[in-house]
């Protein structure tokens, strides 16, 4: 899925050619990480994006929706969602994150769920729109009526 430009950053699918940059931005073994990319594109329920900005992939986000008893429609939940240090508040986690909820709402998920653990990442979710609810935060992707 392609999602364009946005602010001199562009913003599209995730390819193989990416894991190089993926895995430093997640700081984790290069060797594996093209494995990990190539499972999530096989898997009809999840995507991956990423963000580059001329070039290197500066951001990475990973969705992932499955339905739920509690809910009458499939529930998206972001695994990952990560801005290299150096490119922090520039919009490219929003930027990521809306790429993300237009992706869960055309998978027919109606709120999309984000466990984080670091206090950054709970500014970050408490700044876009999320609500604390158990373990994690959670935002409506669709208006109730």
């Amino acid at each position: 899925m392609a999602y364009g430009m946005r602010r001199g950053v562009e913003l599209r699918g995730a390819v193989p050619l990416d894991a190089a940059d993926i895995a430093r931005l997640l700081r984790q073994p290069e060797d594996e990480m093209a494995g990990r990319l190539e499972a999530i594109a096989q898997d009809p329920h999840s995507t991956l994006m990423v963000a580059a900005d001329y070039g290197p992939v500066v951001g990475v986000a990973a969705l992932h929706w499955h339905p739920v008893l509690h809910a009458a429609r499939s529930v998206a939940r972001i695994s990952t969602l990560v801005v290299a240090e150096e490119e922090r508040h520039r919009g490219i986690g929003r930027m990521l994150l809306k790429a993300a909820s237009q992706a869960a709402r055309q998978a027919g998920c109606d709120s999309l769920e984000w466990r984080v653990e670091d206090e950054a990442s709970r500014g970050f979710c408490a700044a876009t729109g999320f609500a604390e609810a158990g373990h994690g935060f959670v935002r409506a992707l669709r208006k109730r009526n």
